[in-house]
């Protein structure tokens, strides 16, 4: 009988050993949850400006003024996107090895970070370039879209460009 009990205890322990380890984990690595995180009375969403100026009373950062083009030219402007036939073998990744998104142009003739702008078309919004296009293109302009018909029904546009 006592055979029997100690095998049931080994048993046991080697059964019930990762589920109380588990069990201990679990109950160490939950961050810390207080009363008042659990009560109902959760503001979910972004709050109100004006419940931020009331909690702020101190100075603010100051308005960001529109910054002055240091030259304007016209372009030949285009648009392309992350299609593998209008890029390389690495569609989403840009020739300076940043990730593609909004705002990013593709141009041979300015350095890589310029920031320039297409007031015509796009007002004050900021572009930057960090791609490149095939060598044969120097005075043009890529501009990246995220779809494919985006930048089609964009087509060729000769464009005032503001290189800030």
């Amino acid at each position: 009988m006592s055979e029997k009990i100690d095998k049931i205890k080994n048993l046991a322990k080697i059964r019930l050993k990762p589920v109380l380890l588990l069990l201990i984990m679990l109950i160490f690595s939950c961050p810390n949850i207080t009363k008042s995180q659990v009560s109902s009375d959760l503001i979910t969403g972004p709050e109100s400006i004006e419940a931020i100026k009331s909690y702020y009373n101190g100075p603010t950062l100051p308005e960001i003024k529109l910054r002055k083009a240091r030259r304007t030219m016209f372009l030949t402007v285009t648009a392309y996107n992350s299609e593998p036939a209008q890029t390389d073998d690495t569609p989403f990744i840009t020739a300076f090895g940043t990730q593609v998104r909004e705002g990013i142009v593709a141009t041979n003739f300015l350095s890589k970070g310029t920031v320039i702008r297409f007031p015509d078309m796009y007002g004050d919004q900021e572009f930057v370039v960090e791609d490149r296009m095939n060598e044969r293109y120097y005075y043009h302009l890529d501009i990246w879209m995220p779809e494919k018909q985006d930048s089609v029904n964009f087509g060729v546009k000769f464009l005032k460009v503001e290189i800030l």
